[in-house]
């Protein structure tokens, strides 16, 4: 079976080809179907369309899970609930429905700004799955805020909403927040490729360190920058993407080419200052 790698062409294809339970996570960031501009999937198709594809692609990928398996999707607000109650339907188990709250969102103006995307946890057994507690551990507020001495020394487990703000901790998540804060990966930032969506790694490394171990199988069918698979490669995970586009495939393989086993995770950083205009005297 084909391995560190990325396949070019329709990852439902691609995914039925795969040996059925061969895959230990899959991580999964598909179109929302709002109207991005990539290089050749449509994003702007019918609701019917859309969720017909939907199906395809979510069974495929069910399909190559492992029994003991995990399964990890980002999506936004539009088709969230449509996602679920198909996974749902598929027999898989949701841990949990977590909330990532990023920073430098979309502005909109006759709405609320964006600043969040749901990522839908689920496991094929619930009784007997990998879940790596230690590894993603944080700080509780009672070591941190209230020097409390009945704090656990190990940490605590992280709460389902995540917040990650680049000027704060060393590991990028608040220790007293549950909410995924990440900044999205913006045209300014050392981190951005050349893809129109983008997630960060540290978002990434999370969920790749909690839901797998050295070794095992990491699956991205929809590859896009390559960041899945990038920080699969730097926790020393095997892993598998398929990207449609030629272009975004070669960009992939690029990024990957670069990348060495134990490279940390990039945390991102904000946009570059601007220089501030020198008076002159005259």
């Amino acid at each position: 079976m084909l391995r560190n790698d990325v396949i070019t062409g329709d990852c439902v294809r691609a995914m039925n080809e795969l040996p059925a339970g061969s895959v230990d996570l899959v991580f999964a960031d598909p179109p929302f179907n709002i109207g991005y501009e990539y290089d050749k999937y449509d994003d702007s198709r019918s609701a019917r369309e859309y969720l017909k594809w939907t199906e395809s692609w979510l069974a495929a990928a069910v399909r190559a899970l492992k029994p003991n398996g995990s399964f990890f999707l980002a999506i936004g607000d539009e088709y969230v609930a449509e996602h679920k109650v198909r996974l749902d339907a598929l027999g898989l188990s949701m841990r949990n429905w977590i909330v990532w709250h990023y920073t430098f969102g979309v502005n909109c103006k006759k709405k609320f700004s964006r600043s969040h995307a749901h990522i839908l946890y689920y496991v094929k057994n619930p009784k007997q799955y990998t879940f790596n507690p230690d590894a993603v551990r944080v700080a509780s507020a009672r070591q941190t805020t209230y020097a409390d001495r009945r704090a656990n020394s190990t940490g605590k487990l992280p709460d389902d909403t995540w917040v990650l703000r680049p000027q704060e901790c060393e590991d990028h998540f608040r220790a007293d927040q549950d909410t995924w804060f990440v900044s999205r990966v913006c045209g300014t930032f050392n981190e951005r490729v050349n893809h129109p969506c983008q997630m960060p790694e540290a978002v990434l490394a999370r969920i790749i360190k909690v839901a797998s171990n050295p070794g095992e199988l990491v699956l991205d069918p929809f590859a896009g920058s390559g960041t899945t698979l990038a920080v699969a490669k730097k926790l020393g995970r095997d892993y598998l993407g398929m990207e449609l586009s030629d272009t975004y495939a070669d960009g992939v393989r690029k990024r990957l080419q670069m990348i060495e086993f134990g490279a940390p995770e990039a945390a991102p950083a904000p946009p570059a200052a601007k220089p501030k205009k020198r008076r002159v005297s005259r």
